[in-house]
């Protein structure tokens, strides 16, 4: 799941005279996420088949402030991208998943004995010492996509559109 804290994002291909309300109560493809939290387990990857991801306008670090609040409200990974391009894919029923690669405590757990302000360079690091298991599950997973749909996503504009 994730929520939205982004502005000026521009997120739907329907701009009149037809609207589209698309169900995102579940905004990533089930089948998509199955084959993805398999693989991660095959490939014996660290992974949280489940959370909260709130998304913010980037690029920039939260404060201290924003941190605690997000933490507070439950939300556990902070982000800069799957808002608005679930939406869009949703509203063009393309299949999609979200894989965060996390890469630093947030500025918020600051003072916790092993935990420092987050820094680019330390962001950067993890990132790329994280690429090749990154590169491994999108193989994997890539390798495990049936050839037909039988998701949500497929039929996503069914019923969804108001002219």
């Amino acid at each position: 799941q994730f929520v939205d804290r982004t502005k000026g994002r521009r997120d739907t291909f329907f701009d009149g005279p037809k609207t589209v309300h698309i169900a995102m109560a579940k905004p990533y493809c089930p089948n998509l996420r199955k084959i993805v939290i398999q693989s991660a387990k095959e490939l014996d990857i660290e992974h949280h088949p489940e959370g909260t991801v709130v998304v913010i306008q980037g690029p920039r670090f939260s404060t201290v402030a924003e941190s605690k609040w997000y933490a507070c409200q439950g939300w556990e990974v902070i982000n800069m991208t799957q808002y608005p391009e679930s939406y869009l894919a949703r509203e063009q029923e393309i299949c999609y998943v979200n894989i965060s690669l996390i890469t630093d405590y947030d500025v918020g757990l600051e003072g916790h004995p092993d935990v420092g302000p987050v820094t680019l360079e330390e962001v950067v690091k993890v990132f790329n010492e994280n690429n090749e298991k990154i590169k491994n599950l999108l193989f994997r997973a890539i390798g495990k996509i049936p050839g037909g749909r039988q998701c949500i996503c497929s039929r996503a504009l069914k019923d969804a559109i108001i002219s």
